[in-house]
């Protein structure tokens, strides 16, 4: 059931056998296994890339369940023994913040060695994130959002201000502050659907009673600022990732808009107590000493 979870999950067999830690061959043969005994075809590989079925598609919700249930039945005895150990799904965005995530694994890593970690990116960002979390096939995952579905809770870990970067040279380069408003006519290099910054953005223009151009829409800090160099337009990003890039100019912005990074947790099943050290240590990393 795993090794289906994680073809059906990637797409892919190779992929899949990867991320398990097995032959490719191990992994086909588990799943052929599978369809036979429900006597079910769960994939389609008619294609260049694996599709799910319906019926393929039915399994996965159940299957990924059933992992989840299994992985807490686990970790549950963890506690029992003199050291914590398990494993737990992150689910991380493009930017932390001001949380350095790396030097915060490092030292859960320290503390918790027998702890695995398995860090996960998605294509919709927070969106994607919050549905995963909701449906238990990640434990935990930073997200850029203040609301959250009923079946997921939300713990803040860090605030920062939005700014906008521009060239050296842009028009508006020269001012302390810019008003959302002086946005009206320009082009604004925006964010992929489901991203929190994306969210912001839009809702902040719409406030300010604007709809500039926005023939651009990217899913990575660095591909947004390349649009920029090259006099593609301007864009609004948390100051954190926009410090990284010193050619170009950071302007602070009125009214301000604020980015928020939390934990989602689910509000519903059973959290690991690895899952719960995750959470206890990322929430430390910005609380106040």
């Amino acid at each position: 059931m795993e090794y289906f979870v994680a073809v059906a999950e990637e797409r892919s067999f190779s992929r899949g056998a990867e991320r398990v830690r097995v032959v490719q061959s191990a992994v086909s043969t588990s799943v052929a296994k599978l369809e036979r005994e429900l006597d079910m075809q769960l994939l389609d590989r008619s294609r260049n890339r694996i599709a799910l079925t319906p019926a393929g598609a039915a399994f996965l919700a159940e299957a990924r369940s059933t992992l989840a249930a299994a992985r807490r039945a686990k970790n549950s005895v963890a506690r029992y023994r003199e050291q914590l150990s398990g494993s737990v799904d992150l689910g991380t965005l493009m930017s932390s913040g001001p949380l350095d995530l790396p030097a915060a694994l490092g030292r859960f890593h320290a503390r918790y060695p027998l702890v695995s970690v398995r860090l996960r990116q998605s294509v919709a960002g927070t969106a994607g994130h919050l549905a995963a979390v909701a449906d238990g096939s990640l434990d935990l995952a930073l997200v850029s959002a203040s609301r959250a579905p009923a079946n997921v809770a939300l713990q803040p870990i860090a605030h920062e201000p939005m700014v906008l970067l521009c060239r050296p040279d842009h028009r508006l380069a020269g001012r302390r502050q810019i008003h959302l408003a002086d946005l009206a006519e320009e082009t604004v290099v925006r964010f992929a659907a489901g991203w929190g910054i994306r969210r912001q953005t839009d809702e902040a223009l719409a406030a300010a009673g604007i709809d500039p151009d926005t023939p651009y829409e990217v899913s990575d800090y660095d591909t947004a600022v390349g649009l920029v160099r090259n006099e593609l337009g301007v864009t609004l990003m948390p100051a954190t990732p926009a410090s990284r890039y010193a050619d170009l100019h950071p302007i602070p912005v009125a009214p301000a808009i604020t980015w928020t990074l939390a934990l989602a947790t689910s509000a519903r099943s059973p959290v690991s107590p690895a899952a719960v050290a995750m959470a206890d240590a990322l929430l430390a990393e910005c609380r106040p000493s």
